[in-house]
């Protein structure tokens, strides 16, 4: 049975997964819902690739650390397949474990620009309506503390928004009508209609 390929792209970073439909939930031949292999490409850095049970803990580590990033919290996430830490605030050292004891860890060292194409693949990934797998949000390993402070962030951009575009449009709108407002004019109408 031929295998389908997705490929999620995004400047210097490519991730493509490998996998196959499933015919007993009736899924289109093109669709992806068991997952054999996924294969992570960094610009000239070693090829990173696994199978399904390593993915999602990749993706919760890149997403729990760049969480970390934004709120200015110490930025290192440590696990048994992958630690992440910032080396300095444009360098992050990932180290990946293998699951086979023989193997050596892989380190890599990554700038901003390629965690943030890194991430926006991942994010391709849990947005593609062509894979269904089970949610690998970062939702589901963060710790409780980040979640909170998460949806709390979300709710309050939620909550703000309309009456700050509200209050934005009111302001534009009235200053058409200041700008084309003469009071020269209105003094000439008044005169016009008070005789003296």
């Amino acid at each position: 049975m031929i295998q389908n390929k997705l490929s999620f792209h995004q400047s210097s970073v490519s991730l493509e997964i490998i996998g196959l439909p499933d015919y007993s939930n009736n899924e289109n031949k093109d669709q992806i819902s068991i997952i054999s292999q996924w294969k992570l490409t960094i610009i000239d850095k070693p090829l990173i690739e696994g199978k399904i049970e390593h993915l999602g803990p990749i993706m919760d580590a890149f997403y729990i650390y760049s969480n970390l990033l934004i709120k200015n919290e110490i930025p290192i996430y440590e696990s048994k397949l992958i630690d992440i830490k910032a080396d300095n605030l444009h360098i992050h050292n990932i180290v990946l474990k293998s699951s086979k004891s023989n193997v050596k860890p892989l380190i890599l060292k990554i700038g901003n620009s390629l965690l943030s194409d890194t991430i926006n693949c991942f994010d391709q990934l849990n947005e593609s309506s062509k894979v269904r797998i089970k949610k690998i949000g970062f939702y589901k390993n963060i710790p409780k503390k980040v979640r909170f402070g998460l949806n709390n962030k979300v709710k309050f951009f939620n909550f703000i928004m309309p009456p700050f575009i509200a209050i934005c449009s009111l302001i534009l709108f009235s200053s058409t009508f200041i700008y084309f407002y003469n009071p020269v004019d209105d003094n000439k109408k008044n005169e016009l209609l008070i005789p003296k």
